[in-house]
């Protein structure tokens, strides 16, 4: 999580706080439609898609609890077991798995993950996957 700061919002542009509050109308049901709640908080839909996996609050107790990975691995036996090796050694759990098909020997991969018994920092463990051979392009793609 080395990338990552903590910054008070007074100094951060306006559309931050508004996607924040547009996801919040969106995930509570108050508004069904992306374009509804960038509408009623005043920005546009780019700006919503462009941040919403981006900016987030802390007042929720879990908000750095749950992740998405996503992976590149090579068409080999057992290099998905030992992911996942790696994520249980790290004591994460694991919510979710999606791995397409190989096409040209290399399948993509996308994990969703709890983090709320991580014994590791989130840059600690996407490097311990990026060091298994035939695992590239780890890359952490939204965290809560």
């Amino acid at each position: 999580m080395n990338k990552y700061y903590i910054v008070d919002k007074s100094i951060l542009p306006d559309s931050y706080e508004k996607v924040i509050q547009a996801r919040k109308l969106i995930d509570t049901g108050e508004v069904t439609q992306v374009s509804e709640a960038t509408k009623r908080v005043g920005i546009s839909r780019g700006t919503y898609y462009k941040y919403k996996d981006l900016v987030f609050n802390n007042e929720r107790g879990d908000w750095n609890k749950k992740a998405v990975i996503s992976f590149m691995l090579d068409h080999q036996k057992g290099i998905l077991s030992k992911v996942l090796s790696i994520i249980s050694e790290k004591n994460a759990s694991i919510l979710t798995i999606n791995q397409n098909i190989p096409i040209h020997q290399i399948a993509s991969v996308m994990i969703s993950l709890d983090f709320s018994e991580l014994t590791c920092t989130v840059d600690e463990l996407l490097e311990a996957i990026d060091q298994i051979s035939g695992a590239t392009k780890v890359e952490l793609v939204s965290i809560e």
